[in-house]
């Protein structure tokens, strides 16, 4: 029991694991996988992204011509990071959805 237990805990942390994308590591297929993000704004943020990693959201959102932040809460609850954070909306300090669960 304790077996089975351990190997559905292990199957859920690979696939929660597996879900982020981070902006600075992902290739266009990952950035296409984010619901919210076609073929124009992958080509954008890989542009972006040759002349310097991103720093953070906030730098993301400036050099990114699309990403505002009501895309970008939409984007990092279908999974999208930026170094690894989530967004965190700076106008009103909260939290995005998947960050409220």
């Amino acid at each position: 029991m304790f077996k089975k237990f351990l190997a559905t805990l292990l199957a859920l942390a690979a696939t929660v694991a597996m879900a982020a994308v981070d902006v600075n590591e992902a290739t266009v297929a990952d950035l296409d996988s984010i619901k919210g993000i076609g073929p124009g704004t992958s080509t954008r943020i890989l542009e972006e992204r040759k002349s310097a990693k991103f720093k953070d959201w906030n730098d993301f959102i400036q050099r990114v011509s699309g990403i505002g932040e009501k895309r970008a809460v939409k984007l990092s609850a279908e999974g999208l990071t930026v170094n690894g954070a989530a967004f965190k909306n700076t106008s009103t300090g909260s939290a995005t959805p998947a960050e409220k669960k």
